[in-house]
């Protein structure tokens, strides 16, 4: 058996994986991790970690969240976990609403169930994990751990603040909840890099015992809060210093004042050094709420090229895609593709491929139906489509992704070399006529065929259309004149602190007819290249704001008066 191939559960007692689930980022779970979310059959967590660990884990599993007790409220994770079963849909494993997470565990694993047990950081820092593993073994329950990144050393990672350099400088890791006097003076009295697991509200106290200790006043400091995710904010002072830095930032007091977070203080975490190392802060559009008005299946490549430059996406669906009213011109021409009725089909659209798809599904058709017919695609997205339909287009446009690209390419009729004059062409009911007429003055017939209809979708969420009005979106893509239209019709016109990018001159038209100013336009008509170039105008703008002595904001933050106005 090799280290990391998962061991049998046992019939009675079941098996127990105590699992790391880093410090916040999911990318951070490490390949063991996802190979045993994958094979569970209970998933028991907190709240905080559920979001890192449920999307790996097999459709039905049974998840358990604990129910924090009254010790918790001032710093989670003080309480002993309660964990309440919470997934109704799925097998609840006949658990009682409320336990301690340790009997929560065995009774979970009886009758040969893979209980995986994730912590937040690393199962070997987590103050119950230990005996929940003890619990185990007098039960007889079999168990592994499997190591995830503790926050104390992640943290300062992504905050740019290393802990050691070439000179191999001491490094001391303390829970300011639990450290006692000692601890205190034994850190104080050292010259190394100190890490501290602290609340937002206790971090001058804990700058306070360092000074009592020893440690200079004058002894860079930094405090990083929600370390990992784009919610991550990193201030750097001294311990002298700190308290008048969290208020002067407005960030204390506050009532979020006992969320965790991680100081490191030491020579090591100099705030020049970490202006040079900050590679996560300092991502282009880094914490930027960006809506993608499109389906998650549309948006899904979109959304993580804007998770790489550091932005939180939110897709909005604005519209909806169903059958034709009239299918039988549908049906009547992918019967004409199987009995050679056409020398070329022509894609528009990934949609149209799955329409297309799906017709040949309802009667039994499969890629291979294509045989002996040459196939177009106006982009690299439907070309994509097409390619994991099993079919690989003889046409992709070498230039612009768009009907006019596609013209550009497309070999005129010719009676010598094509036995067949007729393009078959499946699209929306709203489509222009740019491809339809330019096939036709090539020498080309053209069925011109409705594959699908575009709708409005529906509205979405109250709080969505708040924050689409009220300028709680740093910046909007706009990736066609439609998506334009019904965004506006369905949840209102963005506010004016919001950042506009189009994917071309039509759309920016549209976006400005209904009073928009569109700030980016992609160099090209591609999805990929209007992330990239929001991406673009995010670095220049924190260039700008970095050349003048200003603090680095993002779009919503700029004018919040005007926001809160917009909202009512």
């Amino acid at each position: 058996m090799s280290p990391t191939t998962l061991p049998a559960a046992g019939p009675e007692h079941g098996h127990v994986t105590f699992l790391g689930a880093g410090p916040g980022d999911p990318g951070l779970l490490t390949l063991r991790a996802v190979e045993a979310l994958a094979n569970a059959d209970v998933l028991v967590a907190e709240h905080e970690v559920l979001d890192v660990v449920r999307a790996h884990a097999r459709p039905g599993v049974a998840v358990v969240h604990p129910d924090p007790g009254p010790s918790s409220d001032s710093f989670p994770g003080t309480g002993t976990p309660q964990l309440t079963v919470v997934d109704g849909a799925s097998t609840t494993v006949g658990l009682p609403a409320v336990r301690d997470a340790a009997h929560l565990v065995m009774e979970a694993a009886r009758g040969g169930r893979r209980v995986v047990r994730a912590v937040s950081g690393d199962p070997g820092l987590d103050t119950y994990a230990a005996e929940e593993m003890l619990a185990c073994v007098a039960a007889g329950v079999p168990f592994e751990v499997v190591p995830g990144v503790a926050a104390a050393v992640g943290v300062p990672a992504y905050a740019g603040v290393p802990l050691r350099d070439a000179q191999g400088a001491d490094v001391r890791f303390v829970d300011a909840r639990t450290a006692s006097d000692r601890c205190w003076t034994e850190v104080g009295a050292s010259d190394g890099t100190v890490v501290v697991s602290t609340s937002l509200d206790s971090v001058a106290s804990a700058a306070g015992e360092l000074v009592a200790a020893g440690r200079k006043p004058d002894t860079p400091m930094t405090v990083t809060v929600a370390g990992t995710t784009t919610r991550q904010r990193t201030w750097s002072a001294t311990l002298g210093t700190i308290a008048q830095t969290l208020k002067q930032a407005k960030v204390l007091p506050s009532p979020e004042g006992g969320r965790p977070v991680i100081a490191v203080v030491g020579e090591r975490s100099a705030a020049a050094q970490r202006d040079q190392l900050s590679w996560f802060e300092s991502k282009p559009l880094f914490g930027w709420k960006v809506l993608v008005p499109r389906t998650k299946e549309q948006a899904a490549s979109l959304s993580d090229q804007l998770r790489s430059y550091g932005a939180v996406p939110h897709e909005v669906p604005t519209i909806a895609v169903e059958p034709p009213r009239t299918p039988q011109q549908m049906e009547r021409a992918v019967k004409g593709l199987v009995t050679g009725r056409y020398e070329w089909i022509a894609f528009t659209s990934v949609n149209a491929v799955k329409a297309v798809r799906e017709k040949f599904e309802e009667y039994g058709l499969d890629a291979r139906a294509f045989a002996g017919i040459k196939v177009a695609a106006v982009g690299e997205s439907t070309a994509k489509a097409l390619v994991a339909f099993g079919v690989k287009p003889d046409l992709v446009p070498s230039g612009e992704q768009s009907a006019a690209g596609l013209l550009e390419d497309w070999p005129p009729y010719d009676p010598v070399f094509d036995p067949i004059d007729r393009v078959f062409l499946p699209r929306a009911d709203i489509a222009t006529e740019t491809l339809v007429a330019g096939l036709i003055e090539l020498g080309w017939e053209v069925d011109d065929v409705t594959a699908y209809r575009t709708v409005r979708a529906s509205p979405p969420p109250a709080d969505t259309r708040e924050a689409i009005k009220g300028g709680g979106f740093d910046a909007v893509l706009f990736t066609s004149s439609s998506t334009v239209r019904n965004l506006v019709g369905i949840a209102g016109k963005p506010h004016n602190v919001t950042v506009i990018a189009c994917i071309g001159p039509a759309t920016a038209k549209t976006a400005e007819e209904h009073g928009l100013r569109v700030d980016v336009m992609a160099p090209e008509p591609s999805v990929h290249k209007l992330a990239e170039a929001l991406a673009n105008f995010g670095l220049r703008r924190r260039a700008a704001a970095q050349e003048a002595g200003d603090p680095v904001t993002r779009p919503s933050e700029r004018r919040p008066g005007a926001r809160r106005r917009r909202t009512t």
